[in-house]
């Protein structure tokens, strides 16, 4: 188990590779970090540091106006900053896989994260996406595996919540 604990990032690449994404947008992510380095380490794969998350949406309609596959990677704060662009995924009918670490959650240290945190899975489905939610490290393959399905299959926005129990506690370090 402890194996199968940290090497979620891993079953997420691979779904990456099997759907053909050719292209990932994110801003750095502690939470992320692992899917991070192996999305720059993929020869196959185009890693795109964003400014801020809203920009990963034009990534994402450029990329399939382009005949590209993108996704997305963020952190649940993130999702607050890209509401207003989430109309362009539904109304051009963009495919969207949405990969979002949570804070505000389990053992959250920092105060601020918490109010996006709590409302975050609801705004997501407000804004259009069908949202599945990871728990546990064995549940990964399964629910990444068929969102990047449905997302790609579909033409749909799909987003996977990764829980900060899956990511792990966050360590404030002074």
């Amino acid at each position: 188990m402890a194996e199968n604990q940290n090497s979620w990032p891993d079953l997420i690449h691979g779904h990456f590779k099997r759907v053909g994404i050719r292209q990932v947008g994110y801003v750095p992510d502690a939470g992320h970090s692992r899917l991070i380095d192996l999305c720059k380490q993929d020869n196959g794969i185009t890693d795109v540091v964003l400014t801020t998350e809203e920009e990963g949406i034009g990534l994402v309609a450029g990329a399939t106006l382009g005949g590209q596959r993108a996704a997305l990677l963020m952190q649940s704060s993130g999702v607050g900053n890209c509401v207003n662009m989430f109309a362009l995924l539904r109304n051009c009918g963009f495919p969207c896989l949405l990969l979002v670490t949570m804070r505000g959650e389990y053992a959250e240290f920092n105060p601020w994260q918490v109010p996006m945190g709590s409302i975050t899975e609801q705004c997501l489905k407000l804004c259009g996406f069908q949202v599945y939610r990871v728990n546990q490290a064995d549940e990964v393959d399964d629910v990444v595996g068929a969102a990047s399905d449905m997302a790609f299959e579909g033409n749909l926005a799909v987003a996977v919540i990764l829980s900060q129990r899956l990511i792990g506690r966050k360590q404030w370090v002074r």
